[in-house]
């Protein structure tokens, strides 16, 4: 059994093709560092000569979010972006030019971040940061 299947299975979802191909894609990304809107699976998809719709695309991913198996982003220029749910935080820088999306960590940026929400009385929980950069002039 691959290890996708065991995943699905391991989030309560039934093994379908979609979910398999969609769960392929993802990883794929994930080990070039990408991000991925639906409109990006449903054309890889497309690209392999899947018959997938892109409807099916938006179904499958919302699934895999509810199960926890992906993160969306809704970075800043309105579309959403999926990524495999991460073993490790990380933070994003986005590029206003490109569109690039760059994942860091930093251990003083977290440090501080827990030190403010200390200051002003609350344990913090959990954050998203997002950069948004350009070029160097």
């Amino acid at each position: 059994m691959s290890a996708g299947n065991q995943e699905l299975r391991k989030a309560g979802l039934k093994v379908t093709l979609p979910r398999v191909k969609i769960l392929q894609i993802l990883e794929d990304a994930k080990v070039k560092g990408a991000h991925m809107s639906a409109e990006d699976v449903y054309k890889t998809l497309l690209d392999a000569g899947e018959d997938v719709g892109l409807a099916t695309v938006y179904r499958v991913l919302t699934q895999f979010e509810t199960a926890g198996l992906v993160e969306r982003h809704n970075f800043e220029g309105g579309h959403s972006v999926f990524e495999m749910a991460p073993e490790e935080h990380h933070d994003h820088m986005v590029c206003s030019e490109t569109g690039e999306v760059i994942e860091f960590f930093d251990a003083e940026i977290e440090r501080i971040q827990k030190e403010i929400a200390e200051r002003h009385g609350f344990e913090l929980m959990d954050h998203s940061l997002v950069l948004y950069v350009k070029p160097k002039a």
